[in-house]
Formats: C-alpha cells, sequence, structure tokens
C-alpha cells in the first residue's frame, strides 16, 4: 500500500485518478487488474492514454504513469495484505484525504470482484518474478559501421524484444547480432522450444 504519510505526491496523483469520471476509471483500472491477474502480459499505457483522448481527458505522460503506478501499487499491496473492499478503502482515505467519493466507490466495487482473483495470482508470481517475453521481431541488415563487426558491409541481424517487466511496464529492448551469432541463437531457441514441449 502506498506509505499512510500524508505526502505532497500521493495527493497530487490522488488528485489526477479523481478527475476521471467513474466509467473511466473503472475502465483504466480493469486494465490493471486484468494485468494482476495474469490475464494480459502488461499494462499498455499507450492505449489507455488513446482511451483516455477519446474521452476527452488530457493527461501528461507523467501524469499517466503516476496514476498506473500508484493504482497497480495499490491493488499489489492490498493482494498482499489480503484487504477486503471496505479496508482498502479505508486505508485509501487514511493516506490522503482528497479521495472524491466516487472514485473511491469504483475502488470498493471492482475490488469487491476482483480482489480474491488478484491475491491468489499475486501469490504465484511471487514465487516467478521474472520479466516475460512479450514479442520478438528481427531483421537482416548491412553493417556501414559497428563495434562488433570486424569488416564493413557484413551482414547482421538486429533483434528486438519486448518484456513485460514484474512491475507491468512493457520494455523494450534491442541489440544485433552477426549472422553466426543469430544462427547459433536460433539453434538454442529451437532446442529450448523441443525441451519446453515435453514438460
Amino acid at each position: 500500500m502506498p506509505s499512510l504519510e500524508h505526502s505532497l505526491g500521493t495527493d497530487n496523483v490522488v488528485e489526477s485518478v479523481c478527475r476521471l469520471n467513474p466509467d473511466l476509471l473503472a475502465e483504466h483500472c480493469q486494465h490493471i487488474l486484468s494485468y494482476l491477474q495474469g490475464q494480459t502480459k502488461g499494462v499498455d499505457s499507450a492505449e489507455i492514454c488513446d482511451i483516455f483522448q477519446r474521452a476527452g481527458v488530457t493527461l501528461g505522460h507523467e501524469s499517466l504513469q503516476s496514476i498506473i503506478r500508484f493504482l497497480t501499487i495499490t491493488f499489489r499491496s492490498a493482494a498482499k495484505s489480503k484487504l477486503s473492499a471496505d479496508d482498502l478503502v479505508s486505508r485509501l482515505e487514511q493516506g490522503s484525504k482528497n479521495w472524491s467519493k466516487a472514485s473511491l466507490q469504483v475502488l470498493h466495487s471492482l475490488w469487491s470482484q476482483h480482489g480474491e482473483s488478484v491475491q491468489v495470482q499475486q501469490a504465484a508470481q511471487d514465487l516467478l518474478s521474472v520479466g516475460r517475453l512479450v514479442d520478438m521481431q528481427w531483421k537482416l541488415g548491412m553493417a556501414v559501421s559497428s563495434d562488433t563487426c570486424r569488416s564493413l558491409n557484413s551482414p547482421f541481424v538486429t533483434i528486438l524484444l519486448k518484456i513485460a517487466e514484474p512491475s507491468g511496464q512493457i520494455s523494450r529492448k534491442a541489440f544485433e547480432m552477426t549472422v553466426p551469432q543469430f544462427q547459433n541463437f536460433h539453434k538454442q531457441i529451437k532446442e529450448l522450444a523441443a525441451v519446453m514441449e515435453t514438460i
């Protein structure tokens, strides 16, 4: 649960949350709860931003990220503490006096519906707190300059990975390989896939 101490940072996030109408807040929370229940691979802030824009709500990127982090931590913490919906609302009210009644009602209702399944999923996820591969793309290119290729005009492969971090944020990692390195990587992935099929 976010610190129960009264802080300006928390109050600012709470004010941003309370500016959302109840339906929009509920939809936003559903994205987070779906992730915390293991139904999605992460919380896509770009998708949430699009939803807000279509609804006429303009929030800066940092404000949106703060809301996502705050609600994710709140729900994850409530799951670990096995809080009831009433206890969750009580703790939120203790943390900030800026909560609107409508926002607290939305959070109470959603936690009543989803709290138990979030608790089960979070207990399982605590055992395996590593990032998950969401997507992998590759492309072949020709080296004009590189740290790893010995000569120019050598072919290389660029790999782009999308990884859902345990925090829920989706990050992107990119790296380059020579063609022989990529062929070895491909062979290892095939062997890993074969082993996983036997499990």
